[in-house]
């Protein structure tokens, strides 16, 4: 470590300029053959994944359908007939969207081997303590981080969909929802979750800077509860049993990040 100390003063800042170019381009070429071969596999991806949710055999509708005629009253929640038809009304969309789509799911899968990069980057500056609680961030920040992307792929995303996609103002105006609209939201709620999942690693650091303590948790658990509530019903605002399906991962995260800090 000493060495490395040396030999990182030694360096100027042109050396360490250098550096960073050589990380930036190994982040760029990551990225650039994932979104390549997500590009050919995309209409795959598409069939078989993204658009998996606008049908009623999707595994939470499944599994909604099933709760709906073991348990009397939540007849609503049965999703056997749902099916979502998008529709293109744009001359260049379905390009745009298929080279977008391709790159933001290159940022998904390749997010550890970018950090991975950075790491490599910044690791010499670190003295060995510090070494080892990025490791754990790095290890914590990957599960989290894919973890978020798993719940708002099959929970979050397609309780929106079912709602936004069958909810009407009048019967006389029929949905039709386009492919931009569709992917859109898709994104942004996937990615939401994903970095939504990434916040106990915030209160993990502020633990370690000595400025909250796990009594902060138990002493805002109720204040939490309201705000996760209403975090919950904005994300799913169709029914209770939609709402509470939201909210369970996020206070199961809140309990979670008061384990990691220290008492």
């Amino acid at each position: 470590m000493e060495e490395d100390n040396e030999q990182l003063s030694e360096m100027s800042f042109w050396d360490h300029l250098e550096d960073l170019r050589v990380t930036l381009f190994k982040v760029g070429g990551v990225l650039l053959v994932a979104t390549i071969v997500l590009f050919v596999f995309m209409p795959r991806i598409f069939d078989n994944i993204i658009l998996a949710p606008c049908n009623g055999n999707f595994a939470l509708y499944r599994w909604l359908t099933a709760l709906a005629e073991c348990v009397p009253g939540l007849g609503s929640l049965s999703s056997t007939d749902f099916h979502v038809e998008l529709i293109n009304i744009q001359l260049a969309s379905q390009f745009f969207v298929h080279m977008s789509t391709s790159f933001w799911l290159a940022a998904v899968l390749s997010f550890p081997i970018v950090v991975f990069f950075l790491w490599q980057f910044v690791s010499p500056a670190l003295y060995e303590n510090e070494k080892r609680n990025a490791r754990t961030v790095f290890v914590m920040g990957n599960l989290l981080f894919f973890l978020g992307i798993a719940v708002g792929y099959y929970i979050v995303f397609p309780f929106s969909l079912r709602f936004f996609a069958t909810y009407q103002i009048s019967e006389l105006i029929p949905n039709q929802i386009s492919l931009d609209s569709y992917i859109d939201t898709f994104l942004s709620l996937i990615f939401t979750m994903g970095i939504v999942f990434e916040l106990p690693l915030l209160p993990m650091l502020l633990s370690r800077l000595g400025i909250i303590r796990r009594s902060f948790f138990s002493r805002y658990r109720r204040h939490a509860v309201v705000v996760l509530l209403v975090m919950a019903a904005i994300i799913t605002p169709s029914d209770p049993f939609s709402m509470i399906a939201v909210f369970l991962p996020l206070y199961v995260l809140y309990e979670a990040s008061s384990l990691l800090v220290k008492k």
